[in-house]
């Protein structure tokens, strides 16, 4: 498989606007995502935007980025954009989406989530980790992942709630957003209308789900911080804290 890592980097957020180029140490927050995603050698790195200062940004360490429209609905709707912009050829098969705001993901996890892509009838893969805290157990913003086992840490996916789910005894998981989508599942996706369990959960993976394709998940130690208001910010600059970043 060849994977291309694509990261949609929008310039409008209504909670922490021009999130892509909040500052951590001196560095606007979608180059530390741009940086790790190349250090995770899984393929070309290539950041999807709105802005021409995001775009200059990536250029100006020396990476890839292309402008796409300021309407998508979604980060799914313009890293296929950016595909189709980037790679007409069809060369890659397999595309990450790595989020624009996880300045702290662990590098060693992207390659990870191209393990059930091994099973030719996985359509999509992503991430979980195992729940350690109360908070996040009740917490609506935690998405769970609800799933079977397949083998020892990797699960097929039947369902993804904001709820504490499943009850009774046993793990609950946090997906974790990043997905590797073989080609043809991105293109199938992004076609499909909003799902209404979608509408109502306020998640774009049950699409896919209702839809019929199958997600599979890697089980990982560690979750990476997502930037969405002012307090995660400051949180990602403590994690970050020279010279701890590297």
């Amino acid at each position: 498989m060849k994977s291309l890592v694509l990261i949609p980097a929008r310039l409008g957020a209504s909670r922490l606007p021009e999130k892509p180029l909040a500052d951590i140490h001196g560095r606007p927050m979608i180059l530390h995502v741009w940086m790790r995603a190349v250090a995770a050698q899984v393929g070309p790195v290539v950041v999807a935007t709105d802005s021409v200062i995001v775009r200059d940004v990536i250029v100006s360490a020396g990476g890839q980025a292309i402008m796409t429209d300021t309407n998508h609905s979604s980060g799914s709707d313009r890293i296929y954009e950016a595909l189709t912009l980037v790679d007409p050829q069809e060369t890659f098969d397999v595309i990450v989406n790595l989020q624009g705001d996880l300045p702290t993901i662990d590098p060693q996890i992207l390659p990870a989530s191209l393990l059930p892509l091994k099973d030719p009838a996985v359509d999509i893969a992503t991430l979980v980790a195992e729940i350690s805290s109360e908070e996040e157990l009740t917490s609506p913003n935690v998405v769970k992942m609800i799933g079977t086992e397949t083998v020892p840490g990797q699960f097929r996916c039947i369902y993804f709630t904001r709820a504490t789910a499943p009850t009774g005894v046993g793990p609950l998981y946090h997906h974790i957003g990043l997905y590797a989508y073989r080609r043809s599942a991105l293109k199938r996706f992004v076609q499909l209308p909003p799902s209404k369990l979608e509408v109502r959960e306020k998640l774009e993976q049950l699409r896919a789900i209702e839809a019929g394709m199958r997600i599979d998940a890697v089980k990982v130690d560690c979750v990476p911080l997502g930037v969405d208001t002012v307090h995660d910010l400051e949180r990602a600059r403590i994690i970050l804290s020279p010279p701890d970043y590297r």
